[in-house]
């Protein structure tokens, strides 16, 4: 669905039916931004578009592990912003957790896809679009505090999110001569509906009651969506948002030995494997 194209700035947002992606189109759009949304929830994506005023906004169904889909989708987000693509948001991601030992394939193979498949399809379908609109053009890409440190019980999803930093690292000296800004954002724990999953396979407690537990801070999506804006106009390559991310990767980077200790310590209270 579209419902205005012009000259504006146009963010293609992926995983925008919900949480981070949603409130980083609502802040776009409210500094006079072209918004694009995407997600596999097609219902969703309607009540994006319909919490975003004016008309200056479209929405695709997108599977990100498609990678025939990533053209259809953005050759229509292009056409409906009047011809330009000026950032791409690479949020499409999901959670997966447990012992390694007991993941199904089918669990380990979503997260794969869609973490990481699914960014390095994004990036690359949506470069030449990024070249056009150069030096103001910008790919973020949401990683994670797991992609700082990983813990027990969250072997597949540090993985994609490590492998997202990487990405942009690399990205961003491949693309550095196009002008071509590239950034990772690196969340903790986030005010979304994902806090209400258990995040483990086997367990029932939501991931909500073991961060309150642990005294930790969730921190507001509207903070996320700034930290996008910034990187977007910034020039650094990872972000870290919340306090969280933020003594997380004070402790790795400068007691690296410690952190180890406590993820052993919390993954023996827990019952390990």
């Amino acid at each position: 669905m579209s419902t205005g194209s012009g000259t504006k700035r146009h963010i293609f947002i992926t995983g925008g039916a919900s949480g981070i992606g949603r409130a980083v189109a609502i802040y776009f759009a409210a500094r006079g931004w072209f918004i694009t949304v995407t997600d596999v929830n097609a219902t969703g994506l309607e009540e994006t578009l319909a919490l975003i005023e004016g008309d200056a906004k479209h929405s695709h169904q997108l599977d990100v592990r498609d990678r025939d889909a990533w053209d259809v989708a953005l050759n229509s987000a292009n056409h409906a912003a009047g011809g330009r693509i000026d950032v791409m948001f690479n949020n499409a991601g999901i959670g997966t957790g447990g012992a390694i030992a007991q993941l199904e394939k089918a669990e380990i193979d979503a997260c794969l896809d869609i973490n990481l498949r699914g960014v390095l399809y994004g990036a690359q379908a949506v470069y030449p679009y990024l070249q056009k609109t150069a030096p103001s053009s910008a790919l973020v890409n949401t990683a994670s505090a797991a992609g700082i440190t990983g813990g027990s019980g969250m072997s597949v999803y540090s993985a994609t999110k490590f492998a997202v930093r990487g990405i942009a690292e690399s990205l961003d000296a491949e693309w550095a001569p196009d002008g071509i800004k590239v950034s990772s954002i690196c969340p903790s724990f986030i005010e979304t509906p994902l806090l209400d999953g258990t995040g483990h396979r086997g367990e029932n407690e939501q991931i909500r009651n073991r961060v309150l537990e642990a005294g930790l801070e969730i921190t507001p999506v509207e903070e996320v969506a700034k930290t996008v804006w910034d990187a977007v106009h910034g020039d650094d390559v990872h972000y870290l948002v919340g306090k969280t991310a933020k003594r997380i990767n004070f402790a790795k980077r400068w007691m690296p030995g410690r952190v180890r200790k406590q993820q052993r310590d919390a993954s023996s209270l827990l019952g390990g494997n």
